[in-house]
């Protein structure tokens, strides 16, 4: 992903490519480093649900985000975990997805989920305010990973974005995307 990202990046403009830095290591790591200033927006996704304790990235994330900067995060939605399996007909699964917050992904790893609450909780702990919430993928879940966009592509980015941003709906997405702000002091 790192290697998409740079040939991604150098295809960009000069002034574009000045403000994006990719690092390689921990995250846990970087926070403590004297080189690595705060930045105004730390995006952390898809990373959390391969961790079995998430605080010390939180507590990363927290620290390199500057005061009246955000921390974007995108995570499973622990209260959406019986979604995929009932949607695709996978009883037993749906069932053991209720009251979990572990799950096996597409590729077969265990990985966990994040209710908003908890993470909601996790974050004040550090120093960040929840500020918005969205729902990410609300009903292309269960869509293939090789699946060829519809001819209607539109019209679903349309649906999702809608969905995403209202009750129920975002409430039942495969994932959250949670914009947090550290107070300015």
């Amino acid at each position: 992903m790192l290697d998409q990202l740079e040939r991604d990046l150098a295809a960009e403009p000069a002034e574009v490519r000045a403000r994006v830095r990719a690092e390689h290591g921990l995250i846990q790591d970087w926070a403590e480093r004297s080189v690595v200033a705060p930045a105004a927006a730390v995006l952390c996704h898809g990373v959390l649900m391969y961790t079995a304790d998430p605080d010390p990235v939180l507590r990363a994330v927290a620290r390199l985000t500057a005061p009246g900067g955000i921390a974007s995060l995108l995570v499973r939605n622990g209260h959406a975990l019986a979604m995929r399996p009932g949607l695709l007909g996978d009883w037993a699964a749906c069932a053991d997805a209720f009251g979990t917050v572990s799950y096996a992904n597409r590729i077969g790893v265990t990985a966990r989920a994040d209710r908003l609450a908890d993470l909601t909780e996790r974050l004040a702990g550090h120093g960040l305010q929840v500020t918005a919430w969205y729902g990410v993928r609300v009903f292309t879940d269960t869509a293939a990973n090789d699946a060829a966009p519809p001819p209607d592509l539109e019209t679903l980015l349309t649906c999702e974005e809608r969905a995403g941003r209202t009750d129920p709906y975002r409430q039942v997405a495969a994932l959250l995307h949670v914009i947090a702000r550290r107070p300015a002091p």
